[in-house]
């Protein structure tokens, strides 16, 4: 795929070789970064401060050869850079008898424009207002004139206030002490559009600076929603008072994509891919106040960026999104999930009055999970665990391997058990209706889902408690529940859980239960998931809903890329396949999110009557929280991007 079809751009930061006040040396070096760079693919490239100079020459800065050379050496560098790649270096510029520490955009054979920093340190071992002015002094209209090798003249802006656009991608520029300000620049420059911010720095080595300097970053592309690309002067600097970090950082909207803060005095490069759109998507959806601005910033307009051939992606691309995937803090993260669905129920049921949980057991991991939120939530309201009520309904589809492990389960967690077959109450209704018991259609399925849901109903009438839903995010997602069937509860625990997710809870549950617990959980982890409406085939589970809808790792993936950054179906296969190409190929993964696309437009009626429910992550389905669409709104325009990347594949 081309990258601007995915709306992909990436970028180089480098913290290359430098030589004190060898300017020669240094052009070289950046050279060699760049070529090297552009061999892997990189359309955005970011140096450090003073590059070409090295950050380091102190009062070296007051003679005009160095000044000179510089410039010479920005020119000749500049005339090396293609079309659609961009550049961007760190170079003192001299305007008007005074000294501005700038960086430099270049590309296509162009010095396009200076961008002055504005917060100049003068404290401890910094002392750059010896040498630079800030860029907020400079007079409007600055302008600097490049004499060119090849004998053009060039006409530059110097200016702060500047964001650069290239296609799609904006951007904005801030050199190191403008990050640590109260209000950094990139503030203000992602208010007024800025997509990527490039901070060139000469940051040093000390005790614990490394951790506050990347929570600094880290922090700052997410307020901004922006990718912030941090590159800083490394060891080959002058030591002579500090050893200067080499800390090299790409982060996009508080994830950390890239980094590498070994001290060496070789260049060294770190790449990423910045996913432009799920940051425009982002922006797009949150509603945050802006500032009131009173400086005005203009837009320098470059050609678009050099659309590449993408076949690598340089971004980790977390096959399971939903799953807690740092293995330091699994634990803890899948226990405060618990706790959030633990403490929802425990709010209804003091708002209520109620004390009952009534809950429809049936072996399978949802009701599982929710009957482990329901123990929970005793444990908070100090509730007696008899107080929940499980009623497991064996119908025609009923193994019996889940109903032994519903009963071992309601045993183990010291439950009201109840078991009230609905055989006869299906057959009958079946009758009423006049469909034939042998017609194994979705109206003997769905039939068998609401004598349950009934059931459950009027149960909680009984023991004047509420009924608790089972069913998961992917299941709405999907439409995969019968409707005013086991669609309905009175509160649903497990609506912001998806199904990976779901299991995921499951196993953090028995790997810190005890026997047998531990056994009972784990054998319902092995169970293939069904929601057992058919017959089984020699006691064997029949009717496999992965078999029928396709995998749910698959569709959890595709309902997070499109809801949590808006892609459509080109970029989210794109991402799949890279994610789980070793298992699926492009065309099996491009059916199934077919599927995907098909049922959740085609089921969202569902959605929009669902009942009250917790939510857990930064996505849900609930209309009165995250997810607001018609319910016969149409899916042409998806399905038909997806039918051409099925004829394209």
């Amino acid at each position: 795929m081309k990258a601007s079809t995915i709306s992909m751009c990436r970028v180089a930061v480098i913290s290359h070789e430098v030589k004190v006040a060898n300017v020669t040396f240094n052009l070289e070096s950046h050279k060699r970064a760049i070529s090297e760079s552009m061999e892997h693919g990189a359309q955005f490239i970011v140096f450090p401060e003073l590059s070409l100079t090295g950050y380091t020459c102190s009062d070296l800065f007051y003679q005009s050869q160095l000044l000179e050379k510089a410039k010479s050496a920005l020119c000749d560098l500049a005339e090396q850079i293609p079309s659609g790649i961009i550049v961007i270096v760190g170079v003192p510029i001299q305007c008007e008898g005074k000294l501005y520490n700038c960086a430099a955009v270049l590309e296509g054979g162009n010095v396009h424009a200076f961008v002055p920093k504005t917060i100049i340190p003068n404290h401890h071992e910094f002392y750059e207002a010896r040498w630079f002015v800030s860029g907020d002094i400079a007079p409007s209209g600055s302008m600097i004139t490049i004499q060119c090798n090849d004998g053009r003249v060039m006409e530059c802006p110097l200016q702060s206030r500047l964001i650069f656009r290239s296609g799609m991608l904006s951007f904005g520029i801030e050199l190191c002490e403008d990050l640590w300000s109260m209000i950094p620049p990139s503030s203000h420059l992602a208010e007024q559009g800025a997509l990527l911010i490039a901070n060139l720095s000469a940051s040093n080595a000390l005790i614990g600076k490394e951790e506050y300097r990347r929570s600094l970053i880290t922090m700052q592309s997410a307020t901004t929603i922006s990718a912030y690309c941090y590159a800083s002067a490394g060891a080959s600097e002058s030591t002579m008072d500090t050893v200067f970090s080499g800390h090299s950082m790409i982060a996009e909207n508080g994830v950390v994509l890239a980094e590498d803060v070994s001290l060496t005095f070789n260049t060294k490069i770190v790449y990423a891919d910045i996913d432009l759109e799920a940051l425009i998507y982002e922006r797009r959806t949150l509603s945050r106040t802006q500032s009131a601005l009173n400086e005005t910033y203009d837009v320098y307009e470059l050609p678009p960026l050099h659309d590449r051939e993408v076949s690598d992606v340089m971004r980790s691309i977390d096959p399971m999104p939903f799953v807690p995937s740092n293995s330091d803090t699994h634990s803890k993260r899948c226990q405060e999930i618990l706790t959030i669905q633990a403490m929802g129920l425990a709010g209804r049921i003091r708002r209520t009055g109620m004390q009952s949980m009534i809950i429809g057991l049936s072996g399978g991991l949802d009701s599982t999970l929710a009957l482990i939120v329901c123990v929970e939530t005793c444990a908070i309201l100090d509730l007696d665990p008899s107080n929940i009520i499980a009623i497991t309904m064996p119908g025609p589809g009923t193994t019996d391997l889940t109903f032994s492990n519903t009963k071992k389960l309601a045993i183990e967690c010291g439950i009201t058990f109840r078991e009230i077959p609905i055989h006869e109450a299906v057959s009958l209704h079946l009758k009423d209706i006049g469909h034939p018991e042998h017609d194994h259609s979705v109206i003997y399925e769905n039939a068998q889902a609401r004598e349950r849901t009934q059931i459950l109903m009027d149960c909680a009438h009984q023991y004047a408690g509420l009924v608790i839903g089972t069913g998961d995010m992917s299941e709405l997602a999907l439409g995969w529940c019968t409707y005013n069937g086991d669609h309905m509860s009175m509160y649903g625990v497990n609506a912001g859980i998806p199904k990976t997710l779901v299991k995921s809870l499951v196993a953090y549950y028995a790997g810190i239960s005890q026997e047998p617990l531990k056994d009972i959980l784990t054998s319902i982890l092995e169970t293939p998931v069904s929601p057992e409406l058919l017959p089984p085939k020699e006691g064997v589970i029949a009717q496999k809903t992965e078999d029928i809808l396709g995998p749910y790792v698959l569709h959890d993936f595709f309902l997070y890329h499109m809801m949590r950054h808006g892609s459509g179906p080109r970029k989210i296969l794109f991402y799949a396949h890279h994610a789980w190409k070793h298992e699926y190929s492009i065309r099996e993964i491009a059916h199934h999110l077919r599927t995907f696309y098909s049922r959740f437009f085609s089921q969202q009626f569902k959605r929009s009557a669902m009942p009250d429910s917790v939510k857990i992550g930064s996505i849900a389905l609930s209309p009165r929280a995250d997810w607001r669409m018609p319910s016969d709104a149409y899916a042409d325009i998806w399905i038909a991007e997806i039918d051409a990347l099925l004829e394209e594949y």
